[in-house]
């Protein structure tokens, strides 16, 4: 795993292989889609949830980009100590708050706002699908902001009323939603 963008542009960390629940983005992927935010997003003035954070990956490149308010959600123990002694080693303790639990449980009781949430769950998480209608019907979702949902080509949202639009990188699908009155 590295970093693609920003101060810590090129740092590469190695998680546990060993049982991970989880299921990096590729660097295509991720550059993909921060070509999108890139264009798109004050990272400094962001407000940041990444849900099934597994190795952190996300919520670092935002750091990295200077955003200074980001929460990841995880109910991995593993997934929390390594994304807890990576904040340590890049001393970013400040702007993550990481939080171990269950992400489903985390949306119904947050009651926070995000200027973007970021969710990877995993392909075969049986309720993946009611991701998006949690998301919205929860208000988690900042005017003007965005929900990004990394999925496979076995999951379609385009008939949501929220879906905006997405992006294929191979079978890694973004599906972007927003806010509707």
């Amino acid at each position: 795993m590295r970093i693609i963008g920003g101060k810590f542009k090129s740092r590469r960390f190695n998680p546990p292989a060993k049982n991970w629940p989880t299921r990096p983005t590729t660097d295509f992927a991720k550059e993909g889609l921060f070509n999108i935010l890139n264009n798109n997003i004050d990272f400094e003035e962001t407000k940041m949830l990444d849900l099934f954070c597994g190795t952190g990956n996300h919520s670092y490149e935002f750091i990295s980009r200077g955003c200074k308010e980001v929460t990841c959600v995880d109910k991995f123990y593993g997934c929390i100590k390594f994304v807890t002694a990576t904040a340590k080693l890049l001393d970013i303790e400040e702007e993550l708050n990481i939080v171990k639990a269950d992400v489903f449980k985390f949306i119904a009781q947050t009651g926070a706002k995000y200027d973007y949430i970021f969710a990877g769950p995993p392909y075969a998480l049986p309720n993946m699908d009611d991701l998006p209608n949690l998301i919205f019907k929860h208000d988690l979702v900042a005017e003007n902001g965005w929900f990004v949902m990394e999925h496979n080509p076995n999951h379609n949202y385009e008939d949501h009323q929220n879906f905006d639009f997405s992006r294929n990188y191979g079978t890694t699908i973004f599906s972007f939603f927003e806010p509707r009155d």
